[in-house]
């Protein structure tokens, strides 16, 4: 394996040792390995007889995406996130690097065809497995091997928010979700510490680190809203009714012409949504999905309630872990993606920095395509408000 390089200390990266402990190699490797395997499952269609990807802002073209994990695996475990040691397949930096090859000239590369490329993917999965086929690693070393396996898994679930945008097949059987009882939980006053702590593991830059906040009481619902519930919002009129929506919220819903969510329908007597490649009855217990942060904020104002701030959510998830139920859809906050005080990039360095210039939401808790490995309480996702695209949802905060 010539392409092999330890991660060297550099300036500016972090001390490894704070992301400890490390889970043992075995565990990651099994952990790639089932990445892996879901990759491969998602994108089983691709070279077949797909129709042609457009050009969307909101997706990448599918064939880039697989070469684009590889090489993401390859760069920082493989190659230590050192462009002087090369790939094993040439122009892959050229190709696959997200942070210097444009999101629309990804349509007009020269890519290798789909056999290539999962050949590519397979060599350095296979690579990786002889990699961490040993009992220790050094602190740099398991840290990338995490970082790889949960962009992995991070782009395992974009694969099912392209399919759900052109809807195409899902070659996946995913669970749907039912709501509980609604009712909400009632949080004391008090201090907290928001974010991740140093030696509590892997952990994105942007959740760097714990710092004390001051929160007044508020009380918060113990599941997110259902299908029934934002029902009887758009059969009230919300998406006609211009008092309920801010200012770019409203024009978003001018833009796009929106009535009702974007991939609902009303047939003869009663409401279905697309999920994938096929129409269903709406479930009215599931969790409503498929909602831009302005949908969701115009319906707290027919509802008399109001959206979480992230520090909120974090504090009920880590206070009331038997009550409060996540991992169903991705909530939207009302809080704006900005860096915790004293933040520092890590190597990853595009991960978060860029995104905290223009408007980013935070979302919190995800979805049924979410691994359960990525599911921490201080975990931080963030899109642009008027996305709806991903598995996302939201709760409520009583006024």
């Amino acid at each position: 394996m010539d392409n092999i390089a330890e991660p060297i200390t550099r300036a500016g990266w972090p001390d490894f040792a704070l992301y400890r402990p490390h889970p043992p190699a075995a565990h990651l490797r099994a952990g790639l390995a089932e990445a892996q395997q879901r990759t491969r499952e998602l994108t089983q269609l691709l070279g077949r007889k797909t129709p042609a990807v457009p050009m969307l802002e909101i997706v990448n073209p599918p064939l880039w995406e697989l070469g684009h994990i590889a090489w993401f695996q390859e760069f920082w475990l493989h190659r230590g996130g050192d462009f002087a040691a090369p790939s094993i397949l040439p122009h892959a930096d050229r190709w696959y690097d997200s942070a210097n090859v444009a999101h629309d000239t990804r349509w007009s590369l020269d890519l290798p065809d789909a056999q290539a490329t999962r050949a590519y993917a397979e060599e350095v999965f296979e690579r990786t497995q002889a990699l961490l086929d040993c009992e220790a690693l050094s602190d740099a070393r398991a840290y990338f091997a995490q970082l790889a396996l949960f962009h992995q898994d991070m782009h395992n679930e974009a694969f099912c928010y392209t399919w759900q945008t052109l809807g195409w097949p899902m070659p996946v059987v995913w669970p749907q979700a039912q709501a509980s009882i609604a009712a909400d939980i009632d949080i004391p006053a008090g201090e907290m510490l928001l974010g991740a702590r140093p030696g509590s593991g892997f952990v994105f830059d942007n959740e760097k680190w714990a710092h004390e906040l001051s929160l007044p009481a508020f009380a918060i619902a113990q599941r997110v809203v259902s299908n029934a519930e934002y029902r009887d919002f758009v059969e009230d009129d919300g998406y006609a009714r211009r008092e309920l929506w801010s200012e770019a919220g409203w024009a978003m819903r001018e833009r796009l012409a929106l009535r009702h969510p974007r991939y609902w329908r009303h047939g003869a007597d009663a409401w279905s949504a697309r999920r994938f490649d096929r129409w269903e009855p709406l479930a009215p217990q599931a969790p409503v999905m498929h909602l831009s942060c302005h949908e969701a904020e115009a319906y707290c104002a027919w509802a008399g309630r109001r959206l979480p701030s992230e520090a909120e959510w974090e504090r009920a998830a880590g206070a009331y872990p038997d009550r409060y139920e996540h991992g169903r859809v991705w909530e939207w906050t009302s809080s704006r993606f900005a860096p915790y005080p004293g933040f520092s990039a890590d190597p990853y360095k595009e991960y978060s920095a860029p995104w905290f210039a223009v408007e980013h939401r935070v979302l919190r808790g995800g979805s049924f395509a979410t691994p359960p490995r990525l599911l921490r309480t201080t975990w931080r996702n963030f899109y642009q408000p008027d996305r709806a695209d991903p598995f996302c949802g939201f709760r409520t905060c009583a006024i």
